[in-house]
């Protein structure tokens, strides 16, 4: 960084009109710790940065802090800024193409792991899992990593975030994902699997949180189904049966308040063994059942 002149503003100067202005941009947030996690990733500093000496920043970053600042301020997510978001550990790449990852959604990860783990226990070979709309790839990805053993396959209706998917796969080294472009089962022909995840689009059209800052910048098609929330769900729900190897087994990440009617969706289609699984919020986010 560039030694300090009347006009050029220190790191912890920047830090402030930082915050005041996502303070006000977007009051829902933490201002404080938004403003902190967007100036070091456009900086390009440790967090160390913010203990250390107050050097200013030069003109080239201070440029390039604004035109961060401008488009964080209109709602688009910090991953997209960044490039990047964490993932069960993973470094994954995003963009516009893809929603951006949940930790939420690691609950869905431990879930098929922990179930994957019985069945193979049981009869001892690889699994077939089927991750369906898998987006950048990031539960399939998950997968691979703790169970390289497991034949793993993704879909996604959009080229676009298949190709997201793909270039995090080669990124990471876990490029023995099968991705098929198509929606739900459609591209599948009869096959079959021992476990069939997703992570499906469970927002109803005209959810006024399609509007908010959180979601409007993501994929539309990626987060609702349409005026049915469960619209999407109930797709997936009713084709499993076909797909679903003996014994086998559906998990799916749901909203927080449809745990009761994804029960009531896979106890109709003749799954045993359904239940619902909280996330650390304490809300019902994946529910799990048996195929009969």
């Amino acid at each position: 960084m560039n030694p300090r002149t009347a006009t050029a503003p220190t790191l912890t100067e920047v830090l402030q009109q930082a915050t005041l202005r996502l303070q006000t941009a977007l009051p829902e947030l933490d201002a404080r710790r938004e403003a902190e996690a967007l100036v070091l990733s456009c900086l390009q500093l440790p967090r160390s940065a913010l203990f250390v000496h107050d050097e200013a920043l030069s003109e080239a970053a201070c440029a390039r802090l604004e035109q961060w600042l401008q488009r964080r301020s209109k709602g688009e997510p910090l991953a997209y800024l960044r490039g990047e978001r964490e993932f069960w550990s993973l470094p994954l790449q995003v963009d516009a193409r893809v929603l951006v990852p949940r930790p939420e959604t690691e609950l869905l990860v431990e879930r098929a792991l922990r179930a994957g783990q019985a069945l193979s226990d049981t009869d001892g070979r690889g699994l077939r899992v089927l991750d369906l709309g898998t987006g950048s790839g990031a539960i399939a990805l998950a997968i691979v990593r703790e169970r390289p053993d497991w034949i793993v396959t993704a879909t996604d209706r959009s080229g676009d975030a298949l190709q997201v998917a793909i270039g995090n796969a080669a990124r990471l080294g876990l490029d023995t994902i099968e991705f098929i472009e198509g929606e739900w089962f459609a591209p599948l022909g009869d096959r079959q699997f021992d476990l069939i995840l997703s992570n499906p689009p469970y927002v109803a059209a005209d959810d006024p949180l399609l509007q908010g800052d959180s979601l409007r910048h993501e994929p539309r098609g990626a987060l609702t189904p349409g005026a049915d929330a469960l619209g999407a769900l109930r797709s997936i729900v009713t084709a499993a049966p076909t797909h679903l190897a003996a014994r086998g087994v559906v998990l799916l990440e749901h909203g927080a308040t449809q745990g009761q009617d994804v029960r009531a969706l896979l106890e109709t289609q003749g799954f045993c063994a359904v239940r619902t699984h909280r996330d650390l919020a304490g809300h019902e986010r994946v529910s799990e059942a048996r195929g009969s």
